[in-house]
């Protein structure tokens, strides 16, 4: 059992959290920006919580964040109140936000002075896979740090991969979200064009499934977006923020992404239909207005 703080209890953070301390065994302290919300999680799960980042880090082990953005995560870190300010030498902190690799690098810097380990560690699944303990995390750190702490992981996670140095975990993210952009968008197509042509969607899915056309998004989207709803996973609203970062790391180093970008503007487009907090799926919408 080690001693773990989790900063953040959004609908990630907050079964994730769940998991290291009933699964995990560990004792967990959490923080929340709303305190309600923290005490919330205490009163179902036990454990304490804390008034601020950096009171939730003190004497920790391993300190995990789940925060919004870069700026969220600066301020749960480096701020006047945040973790860094209290991390303990040897310790590890641990970011499963879908933040910038720019970031990822600068905090992992800051506590390489201050004594302590950083990983970058993007997830990937959904509220979902957050609720059921199975989801992907793809990691940036060293070796050492990343083989001290994947047994901590494990508690909420089916794969954790190693992907590179500081960083390569939020680079890794950033290639789901641009493969599953264009995924969502073929679907969406497909089930569109099936129904001008009068066929059964059933059917036709059944067919191509089994095919070189499947994929997870078909096997578990096109049921819900062939009958219109959009409220199973993750919201546009954050699809688009994750795009946004794959837009603006491409700018940097000099990929080319016309489809991401068109399928951001897509949901650009979703958003103003009304559906920010609809799932990815909902470009079918965007289609049959």
């Amino acid at each position: 059992m080690a001693k773990v703080a989790f900063l953040g209890l959004g609908v990630m953070g907050y079964p994730m959290a769940a998991h290291l301390k009933n699964k995990g065994g560990h004792e967990i302290t959490v923080y929340n920006r709303t305190a309600a919300r923290a005490k919330k999680w205490v009163a179902e799960h036990g454990g304490k919580s804390a008034s601020t980042p950096k009171e939730a880090a003190k004497d920790q082990d391993f300190v995990f964040s789940c925060v919004g953005n870069d700026d969220d995560l600066r301020s749960v870190t480096l701020g006047p109140d945040g973790a860094f300010q209290s991390m303990k030498k040897g310790s590890v902190f641990i970011d499963n936000t879908t933040a910038s690799a720019a970031i990822a690098r600068e905090l992992a810097a800051a506590a390489e002075k201050g004594g302590f380990g950083f990983l970058d560690a993007p997830v990937s699944g959904g509220q979902a896979g957050a609720e059921n303990g199975v989801l992907t995390v793809m990691v940036g750190g060293d070796k050492d740090t990343f083989d001290k702490t994947r047994p901590v992981i494990d508690a909420y996670a089916r794969m954790i991969g190693l992907m590179g140095p500081a960083g390569a975990g939020q680079l890794t993210k950033m290639i789901n979200q641009i493969c599953i952009a264009g995924l969502v968008q073929g679907l969406a197509e497909g089930i569109h064009f099936g129904k001008k042509a009068g066929l059964d969607i059933e059917k036709v899915v059944d067919v191509i499934s089994k095919g070189a056309a499947g994929s997870w998004q078909m096997e578990n989207r096109h049921k819900t977006m062939n009958t219109g709803k959009y409220d199973y996973g993750f919201a546009v609203d954050w699809m688009r923020k994750d795009l946004g970062i794959c837009l603006s790391e491409a700018d940097r180093n000099g990929a080319r992404l016309p489809v991401t970008a068109l399928v951001d503007q897509f949901y650009k487009d979703v958003q103003e239909m009304g559906g920010r907090r609809w799932d990815t799926s909902s470009l079918l919408a965007r289609l049959e207005r």
